[in-house]
């Protein structure tokens, strides 16, 4: 019978290269978690597109070895374990909400600025997480759901006291929901008669990896859930699938965009009472949070978003190239902008339910993949982590030009080299010029079988 030994050694010759990609890779997480300053653009860009590639040259050798993959996934995962977040200061707000949810406090009534100012605070570490968040933060309140609130609150619970521990324990519930989505998307590829391997393009993507288990960004908690639902749709147990999806939106509120294209999916009757489960669901979920005060603070800091902030964007920034030259003021465009963009949304939302062949669950996947796109073309702020979503939805269609965004994106981070923030719209004209081009590619490459209101 061959030793250990022999085993480990036939193992090595079969697998030689792909355990020589999993170090190197692992070595750039490390580089990346522990010896990097997000100022240092030309290291960060280093690092990503060398594990990216790497990741794609992972896949192309093991797409069919699932614990290799898996084990190479959770290893990328653990090279984070301890590190501090340095692409985000996100973090720092995530667990001064968790501390005042452990003690009884509203997140969605008291500001940092005003709390910070109180005599015998009770949150842990309150000064350090005041002054990690940053100003911007700290003077708006909470627009984190409930379900997300409740999450920081178990990871302030666990953390021992310390923003370190608060920062292991966010990180665990991260990497155990990637596990999660993982193992619901492997099962809604096959109920899709696509292949289970294509979920390793989430799972082993460096954006994925970096922004949520390195950055802390829930994006993969909502995506668990999400992904868990549509798994339930695909079984039919359309009523478990619609508490699960409420709790998604409880993480974050971006799948509230896809409850109009149920409608033709589950047909009339069902869709209302799939409708009114998910928002019966959502409604419990913000009981203990609820108060006269609540709905004005939260609409008003979520509004935000839409009218102040920008990032990233793409549309919007040829189009406020163009109306400067017509001297637009930039910070009243913006919110004119902010208006017209949620009422394209809208309107597209309505064009994919009822122009679009939702019957058929592929056919949904692909009109979410359209629409939560098109609001990103659209949109003023597109952080990097949002790209996550709709690279996981582009897995279940034919199309692959959010992969390829996953890779691009890093370019925006150009906005952290420099003190001002100041954004390189080279950079960003060249990371939308090559998504655009690559969609156009696959819009023509498919157009035989997959026209925009049509079956995909």
């Amino acid at each position: 019978m061959p030793s250990i030994y022999q085993h480990l050694i036939l193992y090595w010759k079969l697998h030689k290269i792909p355990i020589l990609i999993v170090l190197v890779s692992s070595a750039f997480y490390l580089a990346f978690a522990y010896d990097l300053q997000r100022t240092d653009f030309i290291k960060l860009l280093t690092l990503f597109l060398g594990a990216f590639f790497l990741s794609f040259k992972l896949i192309q050798f093991e797409k069919w070895n699932l614990k290799f993959l898996l084990c190479a996934g959770i290893l990328f995962r653990i090279c984070f374990i301890i590190a501090e977040p340095n692409l985000s200061q996100d973090f720092y707000r995530f667990i001064w909400d968790g501390e005042l949810v452990r003690h009884g406090i509203n997140p969605y009534l008291h500001l940092p600025n005003t709390l910070i100012e109180q005599e015998g605070l009770v949150i842990a570490n309150a000064q350090e997480l005041y002054d990690g968040m940053g100003s911007l933060s700290a003077k708006h309140f909470s627009n984190y759901p409930p379900l997300n609130q409740v999450l920081f609150a178990l990871a302030a619970l666990l953390s021992g006291k310390s923003v370190l521990g608060a920062t292991i324990a966010l990180r665990g519930i991260i990497i155990l929901t990637d596990l999660g989505i993982l193992y619901f998307g492997r099962k809604l590829l096959q109920n899709l008669s696509r292949s289970p391997h294509l979920i390793f393009w989430y799972f082993l993507n460096p954006l994925v990896i970096i922004e949520l288990t390195g950055n802390l960004h829930f994006e993969g908690v909502m995506l668990f859930f999400f992904v868990w639902s549509m798994y339930l749709v695909s079984k039919n147990k359309w009523a478990l699938a619609a508490v699960v999806f409420a709790l998604s939106i409880s993480v974050k509120l971006v799948p509230l965009l896809f409850l109009p294209l149920f409608l033709k999916h589950l047909g009339f009757k069902r869709s209302v009472l799939f409708y009114l489960i998910v928002g019966t669901t959502t409604l419990v979920s913000l009981i203990p949070f609820y108060s006269t005060e609540f709905l004005d603070n939260y609409s008003e800091t979520v509004g935000l978003w839409f009218s102040n902030f920008e990032f990233n964007a793409g549309l919007y920034n040829l189009v406020k190239q163009i109306a400067v030259q017509f001297d637009a003021k930039p910070w009243e465009l913006i919110k004119v902008y902010g208006k017209i963009t949620t009422l394209l949304t809208i309107t597209l939302v309505l064009l994919f339910t009822f122009l679009r062949k939702n019957q058929q669950l592929s056919t949904l996947m692909g009109s979410m993949l359209w629409v939560l796109c098109c609001y990103y073309f659209l949109t003023a702020t597109v952080h990097p982590w949002y790209i996550v979503f709709v690279l996981l939805l582009a897995l279940f269609t034919d199309y692959r030009f959010p992969l390829v965004w996953s890779g691009a994106v890093i370019l925006s981070y150009w906005a952290y080299s420099n003190s001002a923030y100041k954004e390189s719209l080279p950079l960003l004209a060249l990371e939308y010029i090559v998504v655009y081009a690559f969609l156009l590619y696959e819009i023509f490459r498919l157009r035989g079988q997959n026209m925009l209101f049509r079956k995909n």
